[in-house]
């Protein structure tokens, strides 16, 4: 890989790395706005709360929704990891359970193919 080349990649990588992270806060902004709305509407339903009360409910349930939503989200990463490990593992032996195959196959080929050519000599002596 030539300089060039690296440098394009690593300004690659930079910009997806940013793009991802923009993403990501995006995605906990809409998620914190959807809590908070739910949360209101929530206090809608009850109309005997007080300003005060209704505000501070609307504080709990958010807190409380983004923190069980990082539990799922930190299990579910959890989970993919574990699988991705479970999965790279089986590939390699899948993987050197065919080069054995192949190189058994390749030596046993060989092996009639100097049979026949032996063979052959001999008879064509």
């Amino acid at each position: 890989m030539t300089r060039g080349e690296a440098r394009r990649r690593s300004a690659a990588d930079s910009g997806s790395a940013l793009a991802a992270e923009a993403e990501g806060f995006l995605m906990a902004r809409a998620h914190r706005a959807e809590a908070h709305q739910d949360a209101q509407d929530l206090c809608d339903a009850l109309p005997w709360l007080t300003t005060a009360q209704a505000e501070d409910l609307t504080r709990h349930y958010v807190s409380h929704r983004i923190a069980l939503s990082r539990r799922m989200l930190t299990a579910t990463v959890h989970r993919a990891h574990e699988l991705r490990d479970e999965y790279e593992t089986r590939y390699q032996h899948l993987r050197r359970s065919l080069l054995r195959r192949h190189a058994a196959c390749a030596s046993g080929m060989l092996a009639f193919a100097v049979g026949v050519n032996s063979l052959l000599y001999m008879v064509a002596r």
